[in-house]
């Protein structure tokens, strides 16, 4: 990774989070009312993630910004494989992947007939013992995804150098821990928001005191 100085590396992380607030913003995608999380959890913000990933410019924009730092001065990759976990991250790590040159996977949730759910890499895709690993993902409010992937990668051997979202909207309280190794990883958002969130019901989240209609939203009932 490219070591700046540290004042250069301040200025360099508030102009690209300045630039992905942008993006964001100009597609839509940060948008006000009475939103279900898939944490469960309620929220009055809600940051529709794939009104910018429809955007292949402004998508490859962002997928550039974890491109340049995880590369060489000579264009060479400093990590041998992209991954993230369904669904935006899909579409985040093949773009960074093609940029570093890199293969890209993904990891799908499955769940035991306990009803556990955990993230698997399935469809032939595998991690040789060893190889580093960079992981992304769009919007995190809890780190559920990635810290689902942890334990997938490290059953194979990779070694994760970095977890990297677009947007970090747990205002820096989330904490990437594995459930299986117990190790903590590094966690990097090229934007980050404090955008409180709220237990469902009356008593814990405003707007259900309120009474304004609950939206769900994301395929699968759920937002980010």
């Amino acid at each position: 990774m490219t070591t700046l100085k540290p004042a250069l590396e301040l200025q360099a992380r508030a102009a690209i989070a300045a630039r992905t607030e942008a993006l964001f913003r100009s597609s839509g995608a940060l948008r006000d009312g009475h939103f279900l999380l898939k944490s469960g959890r309620h929220s009055d913000a809600y940051l529709e993630k794939f009104a910018v990933l429809s955007d292949p410019a402004a998508t490859s924009e962002l997928c550039a910004f974890w491109a340049a730092r995880h590369r060489d001065p000579d264009g060479a990759p400093r990590v041998d494989l992209v991954a993230g976990p369904t669904t935006g991250g899909v579409i985040l790590a093949f773009e960074t992947g093609r940029q570093l040159g890199t293969p890209a996977i993904f990891a799908e949730e499955v769940k035991a007939t306990d009803v556990t759910a955990r993230r698997a890499f399935r469809r032939g895709f595998r991690i040789e013992p060893g190889q580093r690993v960079l992981l992304v993902d769009d919007i995190l409010t809890t780190g559920g995804s990635l810290v689902a992937m942890l334990p997938a990668v490290e059953a194979m051997g990779g070694e994760v150098i970095e977890c990297a979202v677009l947007v970090d909207r747990s205002g820096g309280t989330a904490s990437l821990t594995s459930p299986a190794s117990g190790r903590s990883y590094s966690l990097r958002a090229l934007w980050s928001l404090d955008l409180p969130t709220y237990e469902p019901g009356q008593a814990g989240c405003p707007r259900c005191a309120e009474g304004t209609p609950l939206h769900a939203p994301g395929s699968t009932g759920a937002g980010s």
